[in-house]
């Protein structure tokens, strides 16, 4: 590989900070929010324009359950819940009795609410910016160098989040990491108009028999309703598959190829559907669904019996329960595993399910939620570094839960309480006491179990 040479150069340092949170999704804010409320100086990098990640400028706009299986416990609260509640101010969530589709939400405002919860706590915000690279000083990391518009920067902190997704920062520190042998393929999602108006035509069987005519594989998607747009329906309907996401180049052909098939769907519409059928493309979003890439290796693995049997941690930091969701690597199709026993595989769009079990019920009876530990987020070798987000350290199984957004908000408010701690007792992140942070957590109106 040819290279050319970077001259040397001195990069203006133009903020210091306590706390810095690389990577704005809900998870990275919820961080800082949380570190902000406890008193640090809190300041987070973002490449996109907006906060939010994939419920923004991914346009997922699905948040699941804040209650057990039974739907009588609560287990999720904090500014999760808060968010909901402020977006119900502006008639932008819709609410349902179905778990794994609880609220939908309409996330144009949600940029705008996240926006002022950024500016209500006076965290210094940076969008438009890259993350480049950590600057070590004697084996510690103090700063990291970005990129944007007045050219490339330093800022210093104390303490650092990597809610990047893809470990960035992590990466580039040496830490280890764990490459899954089977990727869960990207999604491009789209907003259309005009698909309710499509009531008496199946055109997801139009799409499963013609599919190929538009270089569509055969494939399995989902899709629903937006808080005050009857006529516009958010959809994730194709699959981009043999894509890792955290390879530029694979990312720029997967986010290309996502487009592509986004149109292929419509076009299959407009030539099979009932004539004059008027669909719009009324969106698309700005990033690729990226459902899993590297995860990091963190002082505790969360295994898929932690989660499938409910299993109980001292040092839980989060709860949820949506199940196992697999989406195929190899192919078209999903398998959901549920935590009563129950499995539902299916295998194409709009091709029944199957249905049975992976497991008998349990004789003391089946679990109605699973945790995540805060082992999960914290390693030894960088003392002021936490994990945040998709990256936390996890087997595919208990991966294909806890990915969601509702579970991984929650790993940004630990990440960010931890901080918090970590500064007040002067000691490592990973050596904070974890019944304090619990107790903190829940004083700060996360549900602890």
């Amino acid at each position: 590989m040819k290279t050319v040479k970077e001259p040397e150069r001195s990069i203006p340092v133009i903020h210091e900070t306590d706390l810095l949170v690389v990577g704005g999704s809900c998870t990275g804010v919820f961080a800082a929010v949380r570190a902000a409320r406890l008193g640090l100086r809190v300041a987070i990098v973002e490449k996109q324009n907006c906060f939010g990640g994939m419920a923004t400028a991914g346009i997922v706009n699905v948040w699941h359950s804040l209650y057990d299986t039974a739907g009588e416990k609560p287990i999720i609260g904090g500014l999760t819940r808060e968010i909901i509640q402020r977006l119900r101010k502006r008639d932008a969530v819709l609410s349902s009795d179905e778990p794994t589709t609880a609220f939908r939400l309409n996330t144009e405002e949600l940029k705008i609410e996240l926006d002022e919860l950024i500016s209500e706590h006076k965290i210094r915000p940076f969008l438009h910016t890259f993350y480049v690279a950590p600057l070590i000083e004697a084996n510690e990391l103090t700063a990291i160098i970005i990129e944007n518009k007045n050219g490339r920067q330093a800022i210093r902190a104390k303490q650092f989040v990597d809610a990047t997704g893809d470990a960035d920062l992590a990466l580039h520190l040496g830490l280890p990491a764990r490459a899954p042998e089977h990727l869960q393929p990207p999604t491009t999602c789209a907003k259309i108009y005009g698909l309710a108006s499509l009531a008496d035509f199946d055109w997801t069987g139009a799409v499963r028999e013609h599919g190929a005519e538009f270089g569509l594989d055969p494939d399995w998607g989902w899709g629903g309703v937006i808080p005050g747009l009857p006529d516009l329906q958010m959809r994730a309907d194709t699959h981009v598959f043999d894509t890792d996401a955290s390879d530029a180049e694979q990312l720029t052909r997967a986010e290309i190829d996502g487009r592509r098939r986004v149109r292929a769907i419509m076009d299959v519409i407009r030539k099979y559907g009932p004539p004059q059928t008027a669909i719009a493309l009324a969106d698309l979003a700005a990033s690729l669904g990226i459902r899993e890439t590297r995860r990091m290796v963190a002082d505790y693995r969360l295994t898929g019996d932690d989660i499938l049997f409910g299993r109980r941690f001292e040092d839980a930091i989060a709860n949820g329960c949506y199940p196992v969701d697999i989406h195929h690597s190899d192919g078209p199709g999903i398998t959901f595993r549920y935590l009563d026993g129950t499995e539902r595989v299916v295998p194409e769009r709009g091709m029944p399910a199957r249905r049975g079990r992976w497991r008998d019920p349990l004789p003391e009876g089946d679990p109605t939620f699973y945790q995540i530990p805060f082992r999960c987020l914290v390693q030894k070798r960088t003392p002021n570094l936490i994990f945040a987000g998709r990256m936390l350290d996890a087997d595919s199984a208990a991966f294909s839960a806890v990915r969601v957004m509702v579970n991984l908000n929650q790993t940004g408010e630990a990440a960010g309480t931890a901080c918090a701690l970590a500064m007040q007792q002067d000691c490592a992140i990973h050596a904070v006491n974890p019944q304090t942070l619990r107790q903190t957590l829940e004083q700060g109106g996360s549900v602890i179990h």
